[in-house]
């Protein structure tokens, strides 16, 4: 019996138990999958949780039922690389022979006063707590810090949904500048027509209970500030003496195994994942093959067999502008922008699809099947 532990039961966490669960079942593999929360959180559509909408509820139990996993509900409080052992908040200790580490990342709260005075998008509760806020103002300004993907759909859908409320983007480029002219030129066109207010070159110094404070000395009042200006890896990894990069994700190999502890395997946000055009960042579209390949990898080793390398290339950049617009941005392997989008109806159409509940994904990992778009996703460079 081999004792397989997966931390974390996001997008990644689960494909890759499922996926672990399904290639060691005849090998005596014995996955146990932990979480903190009950519940599998889309964290892709967390951005209409924040503008007030009720999502469809997955309980975790119910998403490996039939699998063989041992769903585990906790926190991890500590981790011991040298005794193989997951220390959890309540005090259990769990053992493992090989680690599946995919506890994602949390918001770079660098920035004095965001982990005081900011709405983030770490976990389900605090994004409601965002919602009941919004909710609850009958007028006033809504900030949000950030004008990459997940800043322009907040941005947006919360404009959309509150119309009466002031909303102000601040972000130090232009929104959704890895796009193409064209595809910038609509969600620029967007912004506008949901009365966005927006602000390029704001260096945010401060957060403050009632507003930011800018480089120079100004003052922006809000309501609520929404803070979507980047990520860092758990302190647990780098803690745990695991070797992490300077954005705190565990460092891997081709086979997505740690380069300091090789019976550790990372994946999604949490892993530092090198291709030959740069490091991966994270996104659920380059997520989901990590889970899958490591759970691969991890297949491979206990059968004694090499894993082969990880290969990925890009395909979009797919995102929504409120329930009503939408823009997908084509790329090339290394994410850089094609010729060709999506906009309006078409647009939305393409990103339901691709964002749409991942439960039928998981139903196809429980049969040992590979949905399609994944050998896509995979194909890498050639």
């Amino acid at each position: 019996m081999t004792d397989i532990l997966v931390l974390g039961a996001g997008y990644t966490g689960v494909v890759a138990a499922i996926r672990t669960a399904v290639r060691t079942r005849r090998t005596g593999g014995r996955v146990r999958l932990v979480n903190a929360s009950p519940r599998f959180t889309e964290r892709l559509r967390l951005h209409q949780t924040a503008a007030g909408q009720r999502l469809a509820d997955f309980p975790l139990e119910d998403v490996v039922a039939g699998t063989g996993i041992e769903f585990v509900q906790g926190r991890v409080a500590g981790l011991d690389v040298e005794r193989r052992q997951a220390r959890l908040e309540d005090g259990r200790v769990l053992g493992y022979d090989k680690l599946i580490y995919a506890l994602g990342t949390v918001t770079d709260a660098s920035v004095p006063g965001v982990a005081e005075h900011a709405f983030v998008y770490d976990d389900y509760a605090g994004t409601v707590r965002l919602a009941e806020r919004l909710a609850a103002l009958t007028s006033g300004t809504v900030v949000v810090a950030g004008g990459g993907l997940t800043g322009v759909e907040s941005v947006t859908e919360i404009a959309e949904a509150h119309p009466h409320l002031h909303v102000v983007l601040l972000t130090r480029g232009r929104p959704g500048s890895m796009m193409g002219e064209r595809a910038r030129a609509h969600l620029d066109a967007a912004l506008e027509r949901l009365g966005v207010e927006v602000r390029t070159g704001a260096d945010i110094t401060k957060v403050l209970p009632e507003g930011v404070e800018l480089a120079g000395g100004e003052l922006v009042h809000s309501d609520a500030t929404l803070w979507t200006t980047g990520t860092r890896g758990l302190p647990l990894a780098a803690g745990s003496g695991l070797t992490v990069d300077a954005h705190g994700r565990i460092v891997v190999d081709s086979a997505l195994r740690s380069v300091s502890h090789p019976d550790v395997y990372a994946v999604g946000d949490a892993a530092a994942v090198s291709q030959p055009y740069g490091v991966l960042h994270g996104t659920c579209q380059g997520g989901i093959p990590t889970g899958l390949h490591a759970a691969d990898s991890l297949a491979a080793t206990l059968r004694g067999r090499t894993p082969k390398a990880f290969r990925f290339g890009y395909v979009h950049q797919p995102i929504s502008l409120g329930r009503k617009d939408a823009v997908i941005q084509f790329t090339r392997p290394d994410d850089s922008p094609r010729r060709w989008y999506l906009k309006g109806r078409a647009a939305i159409t393409y990103k339901e699809t691709v964002s749409s509940s991942p439960i039928p994904t998981f139903r196809l990992l429980k049969r040992g099947l590979v949905p399609v778009w994944v050998f896509a996703l995979s194909a890498g460079l050639g």
